[in-house]
């Protein structure tokens, strides 16, 4: 991994980013970190062009996005355009609202929705992804729901995007993860899991937590990984704080 090759999850500071002005100041903060990419996600509304003039104007790279599920399983004609706009190759289905994970044919539904989807992006040289949460490590007939998801999806159609606190968290193995994923892996999300003193799961800056990112990023590098984006849910004071923490953690550990 490349420190070129780390990016900010502008999820992390979605209250910072409400109108075209916060994501302009923003979006300056974040770069003065050193972060030279950001995955767009969370922000208020701005034109695809206003948001280029701001990124182009800053030094910074859209390397991804995340969509609203429904529009991208709807009508992802509209993400082909976003995407276009934005010049930007990739996007990622960020959480499966309206799911049931516990009956098939909801499932099922949302693993052919996917597919679908997946081939409009692809057939437009673009790249749909999956964002996963804990929900998908519930198992299902011996094998965990995001294993279904993967190995009933075409994988020119759909790709990974694996969130390191999370697989832990559902109780997968990030490694094994990234090594499941050999190259349908093009974005991982580096987000930390701390064990509190209450022993209960915390997000948490880089380096601060529990995982072993060394092992990981290794993992991800081998597997053809392209982006390393730091996201941070939720955190305890500025989420420009916690994602120079992070950064700072990866810069000196990491590259």
């Amino acid at each position: 991994m490349k420190l070129t090759q780390v990016a900010a999850q502008l999820y992390t500071c979605r209250d910072l980013l409400k109108t075209p002005a916060d994501i302009a100041t923003t979006l300056k903060q974040v770069r003065a970190i050193g972060y030279t990419a950001v995955q767009v996600s969370g922000m208020g509304p701005i034109p695809e062009e206003e948001l280029n003039t701001i990124l182009d104007g800053e030094g910074l790279t859209c390397c991804a996005t995340h969509e609203p599920g429904d529009v991208i399983l709807k009508t992802p004609e509209k993400i082909v355009e976003r995407l276009q706009k934005l010049r930007c190759k990739i996007t990622a289905y960020p959480f499966p609202a309206g799911i049931e994970f516990d009956k098939p044919e909801s499932v099922a539904s949302l693993i052919k929705g996917l597919d679908h989807s997946g081939k409009v992006l692809a057939d437009a040289g673009l790249t749909l992804c999956y964002h996963n949460h804990n929900h998908e490590f519930r198992k299902v007939q011996g094998k965990t729901l995001l294993e279904h998801i993967y190995e009933k999806t075409n994988p020119k159609y759909l790709q990974g995007e694996p969130d390191t606190y999370w697989v832990h968290f559902g109780g997968g193995e990030n490694v094994e993860w990234c090594e499941r994923l050999q190259n349908r892996l093009p974005i991982i999300h580096l987000k930390d899991y701390l064990t509190n003193a209450e022993n209960k799961p915390q997000l948490c800056e880089i380096g601060a937590g529990n995982l072993n990112f060394k092992k990981i990023i290794a993992a991800a590098d081998k597997a053809g990984c392209q982006w390393f984006v730091v996201e941070q849910d939720t955190c305890p004071g500025s989420p420009l704080d916690s994602l120079k923490q992070s950064f700072d953690y990866i810069r000196a550990n990491l590259v």
